[in-house]
């Protein structure tokens, strides 16, 4: 089996990393976009991500597999201590443990940042159907996620009407005063030690 490597994504890796959401887009209600977006904003996606949060991919003979990124929850001041998550995996990689290598990489480099909130905001349906299932509430139940709130039939798509929850986990205390936010940046050269227990390995 091939090797398995994660690491930051760059600007370059926009068209791998489309093709791997593309498919979420058009056929499922994971995301309620309902047009994929063009290589040009994903790019500009990438880039306006990797300005302040980490952008991971994980990739095994030159191919990117999957990706998970965090942003941030809100643009207020007040809030840069919790960040959004998020996590793509190309189709065929789904159920082999690759999501929980890229979500446990993505909060080390987060709580190097001192960030204390994870927050995931995840489509839901009414009943399971062919384009929405329970997986991805499962998946971050898993990890340690817990409901935080429910928007209920807010997200139209393929004729239906879809729940939206939020989910959250704590990666650290909330001291008074917390530590103060450090842009991804930053982190420069801590960021690959944070990534080895996560980044290379021969199996997955």
């Amino acid at each position: 089996m091939p090797s398995l490597h994660l690491r930051p994504a760059v600007p370059e890796d926009a068209g791998e990393l489309l093709s791997i959401y593309r498919p979420y887009v058009e056929h499922t209600a994971v995301t309620f976009e309902y047009a994929v977006p063009t290589p040009a904003q994903f790019t500009q996606r990438v880039r306006d991500t990797l300005a302040t949060h980490p952008y991971l991919v994980a990739e095994a003979e030159g191919t990117l597999l999957g990706y998970a990124y965090a942003a941030p929850f809100h643009p207020r001041a007040a809030y840069q201590w919790a960040a959004e998550t998020t996590i793509y995996l190309r189709q065929d990689q789904r159920g082999r443990g690759l999501g929980r290598r890229l979500y446990g990489a993505l909060e080390a480099l987060l709580t190097a940042q001192n960030v204390l909130n994870c927050n995931a905001c995840i489509a839901l349906p009414q009943v399971e159907d062919e384009t929405l299932t329970l997986a991805s509430l499962r998946f971050h139940q898993r990890l340690g996620y817990t409901p935080a709130g429910q928007f209920h039939q807010c997200g139209y798509k393929f004729g239906r009407w879809y729940h939206m929850v939020w989910m959250e986990k704590f990666l650290g205390a909330h001291s008074l005063p917390p530590a103060p936010f450090l842009p991804f940046p930053q982190l420069g050269e801590r960021s690959a030690g944070l990534l080895a227990p996560w980044a290379t390995a021969a199996v997955w």
